[in-house]
């Protein structure tokens, strides 16, 4: 028996959950207008090991969504799982954002690709395309969105979703692009994927590991 902690922070939902193996114990999740990160993480964390009795001693891996998404959601969730990694000398185990996104769907009979999208600002989101597998059939760049950016894959009936999704709607306008609202990266989605991973021994190394950021970051001008 093993227990994890999951932390997913790439979007404004800062979001912790606790497994047991692959069994979702318990899950803790807020999304707002702004990033509650710095100030909810780690009273997340604290309730949810409180909830179920369990001490933070007995956790045997953290496993982060490692992005793409927010530069600053990313860096605090990933400074919290080092430093938890290092104080209780437990392994740093990362999924794939968009691929536990993915994999979280229960998959649509009329659908071929699914494609998670997450918001890059103005017509720029991150994405790639997977199959009914979860398969990665287009791997993850930063899009700019218009009529054409989709088309080779656009045969076939595409379910776009997630937090960039739908500012797309009217961008992507053909009748094979299915879109579906109300889905957000969560850490109850990474804990299947990291598992795996864990049973592998797939570890990051925690003094180098660094998420993936996709772009750099850029700062927001200041009023």
């Amino acid at each position: 028996m093993s227990y994890f902690l999951a932390l997913e922070t790439c979007t404004k939902n800062c979001s912790v959950a606790i497994f047991e193996n692959n069994t979702l114990l318990y899950l803790k999740e807020q999304r707002e207008d702004k990033y509650l990160h710095s100030e909810k993480l780690n009273l997340f964390i604290e309730e949810s090991l409180s909830k179920l009795n369990i001490s933070i001693k007995k956790i045997n891996a953290i496993i982060i969504s490692k992005g793409p998404g927010s530069y600053t959601g990313l860096r605090i969730g990933t400074s919290t799982a080092k430093g938890l990694c290092y104080s209780l000398d437990i392994p740093l185990i990362s999924v794939s954002t968009l691929e536990a996104m993915s994999a979280s769907l229960k998959k649509i009979k009329k659908v071929f690709y699914y494609c998670p999208m997450l918001d890059a600002r103005r017509d720029e989101v991150y994405a790639a395309i997977f199959d009914r597998d979860n398969s990665k059939i287009r791997e993850i760049r930063a899009d700019i969105v218009d009529s054409k950016t989709y088309l080779n894959f656009l045969n076939k009936k595409i379910l776009f979703f997630g937090p960039g999704a739908i500012k797309c709607k009217s961008l992507i306008n053909h009748k094979n692009a299915v879109f579906q609202e109300n889905i957000f990266p969560s850490a109850k989605n990474i804990g299947i994927l990291g598992f795996r991973k864990f049973l592998k021994k797939d570890f990051e190394d925690v003094a180098y590991f660094e998420p993936y950021y996709l772009k750099d970051f850029i700062a927001g001008t200041k009023k």
